[in-house]
């Protein structure tokens, strides 16, 4: 079973800059991500929040939910969350950290993410795609 977990704005998919982001909602992407899911045979349950604390609350939980890996967007807290990072650090759990955009083409404070040396991976600049590789690897990994 894997946790998706999105990050601040990202409830605004769809809507926010589809330029950058695309024009799938959310839902739409919760969807796809079950889809993926079942034919992975893993379960997968998405949560998004625009609280940092519930987000590191969620990751220091996963293990004992029962969850085998987590993919994360921490969207804008990519660049600053030290807590995340910690959070990330201090669990277990394999980690796949997953943008939409292309990070390293966009503005300068971008292309650096405090979080990704937590993390298993990080996969960027592919849309929802890269969603999708990041729970293939955590299937294989986990299974």
């Amino acid at each position: 079973m894997i946790l998706v977990l999105h990050g601040p704005n990202l409830n605004l998919l769809g809507k926010r800059e589809p330029e950058l982001y695309g024009t799938l909602t959310l839902e739409e992407l919760e969807e796809q991500l079950q889809t993926w899911g079942e034919e992975l045979g893993t379960r997968v349950e998405s949560r998004q929040s625009n609280h940092e604390g519930e987000l590191v609350e969620w990751i220091q939980r996963a293990e004992e939910e029962g969850f085998t890996g987590i993919v994360i967007n921490p969207g804008a807290l990519t660049h600053y969350s030290y807590a995340l990072l910690d959070a990330v650090r201090a669990q277990s759990l394999p980690v796949v950290e997953v943008h939409l955009s292309n990070i390293y083409a966009r503005e300068p404070f971008r292309a650096h993410s405090v979080t990704a040396p937590a993390a298993k991976g990080v996969i960027t600049g592919l849309g929802p795609l890269g969603y999708r590789y990041a729970l293939a690897y955590l299937a294989a990994l986990t299974s």
